[in-house]
């Protein structure tokens, strides 16, 4: 029964704000207010027609590239990366040293009294869900190996649209500038215009390249950090959903598991 209970308090996924996220993002923005605000007239930095050249023409060049609804599952995820559900994967893998361990000494069907403490883990969810229906080891890591490989998938997608922002942003900012270059040329005799199109032509470049390098390009790094730490905790889960299938020895799983951690993650359950 203490063992039953110690597997029914399992540490479960926490959801918190990422916050090296949103202080770097927020301190790279604060730095460049600063620098603005100390050079004096801050309101020459703000240009409307600029500011629809490089947003408006990055997001729809950006569409054209994928389709909607990848568009708005890019915005979902980005989302995201600022409330991340962290996972430790060492302890992942305790955990399922656990669940093994008590599959084995148990039997499987004595998991189905887990299955309401790992709800808040779909993935490992599914995993002991199939293995308490009886369906063979086989099956369930073929089934839960498709689904970590779509998610992958997903997440790439999120970050190939990132990706593809970040390299267009700054492109339509030259276009900015070319546009405003054109009507500065375009309006010589008129000393009035000068200064406009010349504010148009330099603050596209400027917005396409704050816009590239402090918040497309890092947002898609911080998603495909979070979606290589995701997966390595899937394959854990998948990893020991197959393993109790297949019957195997606990002590074998734990040696499998170690094999996918870094050295400071490897555990020792059975030691």
């Amino acid at each position: 029964m203490a063992e039953k209970a110690a597997l029914l308090h399992i540490r479960r996924v926490r959801s918190s704000m990422d916050m090296a996220t949103i202080i770097g993002l927020a301190c790279g923005f604060l730095f460049i207010s600063g620098a603005i605000f100390w050079g004096g007239a801050p309101g020459s930095f703000v240009s409307p027609p600029s500011i629809l050249i490089v947003i408006g023409g990055t997001v729809a060049v950006t569409t054209a590239c994928f389709s909607l609804g990848e568009m708005r599952r890019s915005v979902r995820v980005v989302m995201q990366t600022f409330m991340y559900s962290s996972r430790d994967p060492a302890d992942a893998a305790v955990q399922v040293l656990k669940i093994a361990e008590m599959a084995r000494k148990q039997g499987v069907l004595a998991l189905q009294n887990l299955l309401g403490s790992i709800q808040a883990e779909p993935f490992l969810h599914k995993g002991v869900s199939m293995l308490v229906d009886g369906t063979p080891g086989s099956e369930v890591e073929a089934v839960m190996r498709s689904e970590m490989h779509s998610t992958v998938q997903r997440h790439a997608k999120c970050t190939n649209v990132l990706r593809k922002m970040g390299e267009t942003a700054p492109a339509m900012g030259l276009i900015g500038t070319l546009i405003g270059l054109v009507q500065m040329l375009g309006n010589l005799k008129d000393p009035s215009s000068i200064g406009p199109a010349m504010a148009v032509a330099l603050l596209t470049t400027f917005y396409g390249a704050v816009l590239a390098n402090m918040v497309f390009l890092p947002l898609a790094s911080k998603l495909e950090r979070n979606s290589t730490e995701e997966a390595l905790v899937s394959n854990i889960y998948l990893m020991g959903a197959a393993s109790i299938g297949r019957q195997e020895n606990p002590r074998r799983l734990e040696m499998l598991i170690n094999s996918l951690l870094p050295p400071s993650q490897r555990v020792r359950y059975f030691d």
